[in-house]
C-alpha cells in the first residue's frame, strides 16, 4: 500500500491569503499546504479520501491517471471543492465513479452538486462529474471498495459528524476534536495514522497539538502525520517539537506500508 499525501493544510491553506506571518511567506516549500486530501494506492486500486478544492493540482503534480472511488470524511467546502474536477477522471476511465459517505454528507453533496448524480451522459463527452452514491450506514461500518477491505469510524468535528477511515494497517482521521471508544476500537493496531492537529491553541471543531498528541499516545501507532495544520505551524520548528514516530505532514508526502 502506498499512501501519498496530497494536501494537509486548513481550510484557507498556507500560505493564507494576504497574510505576511514568516510561516506565510516561508521559502520551505513544506510550508506551502494545499487543503487536506489523501491517495491511498492499494493491490492497484486509487481510492481518493476528499476532494479538495485543489484538486485539480494535486492530480497533476502528482500524475495521478485514474480515481477508482472517492471516500468522503464530510461535506465542507475544503474537502468537496475539488468535486468538479473528478470529471477529468471519469473520461480517462469513460466509467462513473463511486463515492462513500454518511447519509447526511451524501445528501448535502447531492444537494449542492445535483449534477454530477445525473445519469451518465451519452457519448464519451463528460462534460461534468458522474458519480455513483453509496451510504454508509452509522456506527463502525466494515465493507469493500473495489475489493479494499475499508472501515469506517465516526467522529465529532463540533456539530459535525465526520468519518474516519481505516485501510488495513492505515487510518485517517480529519476534521475532529472528538474521538468516540468507538474509533479507537477502530484504529486499534493501526501502523500508520494520519491525524487531524490544527494549531497549538484550542480550537471548537479541531484537535490541538497537545490534544494530537494524547490520542496518539493512546494508539500508538508506529507512525503518526499530522495534517489539517494552519499557519500557526511551522514545518522546521514544529519537527523538533515533536516525540519519536510523530511528524508533520507535508504536501507530496510518500508512505509506503
Amino acid at each position: 500500500m502506498r499512501i501519498t499525501i496530497l494536501g494537509c493544510g486548513s481550510s484557507g491553506g498556507v500560505p493564507l491569503i494576504g497574510c505576511q506571518c514568516s510561516v506565510c511567506v516561508s521559502d520551505n516549500p513544506k510550508n506551502r499546504r494545499s487543503r487536506v486530501s489523501v491517495l491511498v494506492e492499494a493491490e492497484d486500486i486509487n481510492l481518493l479520501i476528499d476532494s479538495s478544492p485543489d484538486l485539480r493540482q494535486q492530480a497533476l503534480r502528482h500524475d495521478i491517471r485514474r480515481i477508482d472511488a472517492v471516500l468522503y470524511t464530510h461535506d465542507h467546502a475544503d474537502h468537496t471543492g475539488g468535486l468538479d474536477d473528478l470529471r477529468s477522471f471519469n473520461y480517462l476511465s469513460n466509467d462513473a465513479i463511486p463515492v462513500y459517505s454518511n447519509d447526511d454528507t451524501i445528501q448535502r453533496i447531492q444537494k449542492r452538486f445535483a449534477y454530477a448524480f445525473l445519469p451518465r451522459p451519452d457519448g464519451t463527452i463528460w462534460y461534468r462529474p458522474c458519480l455513483t452514491p453509496h451510504v454508509i450506514p452509522d456506527g463502525n461500518q466494515h465493507f469493500t471498495v473495489s475489493g479494499i477491505p475499508v472501515t469506517a469510524f465516526e467522529q465529532r468535528h463540533a456539530k459535525t459528524k465526520t468519518l474516519g477511515y481505516r485501510i488495513g494497517n492505515f487510518s485517517y482521521s480529519t476534521d475532529v476534536n472528538v474521538l468516540p471508544e468507538e474509533a479507537f476500537d477502530a484504529l486499534q493496531g493501526t501502523e500508520v495514522w494520519v491525524v487531524d492537529c490544527l494549531r497549538y491553541t484550542k480550537s471548537l471543531s479541531h484537535s490541538d497539538l497537545e490534544n494530537t498528541l494524547a490520542w496518539i499516545g493512546r494508539v500508538r501507532p508506529k507512525l503518526a502525520v499530522l495534517t489539517h495544520m494552519a499557519h500557526e505551524f511551522d514545518y522546521d520548528v514544529l519537527s523538533k517539537e515533536l516525540p519519536p514516530g510523530v511528524v508533520p505532514g507535508y504536501d507530496g508526502m510518500v508512505i509506503d506500508l
